[in-house]
């Protein structure tokens, strides 16, 4: 936390980080074909940590 909440960048960007210690709700379950679907692109860098949901096209 510490490290992630002292980042700045030379632009003058500074960083908050917070630890969220909530649970989810039990029971919530994401099934194959719902996570398959969303547009995920993971970083070179720890892909299984980093990652962006990316906008999915939208078929009309």
């Amino acid at each position: 936390m510490n490290l992630i909440g002292n980042a700045t960048t030379r632009e003058g960007l500074q960083i908050k980080a917070a630890l969220d210690e909530q649970t989810s709700a039990p029971g919530v379950k994401v099934s194959d074909e719902e996570l398959a679907s969303l547009a995920v692109e993971r970083d070179e860098f720890h892909g299984e940590w980093n990652y962006r949901l990316k906008p999915r096209s939208q078929v009309v």
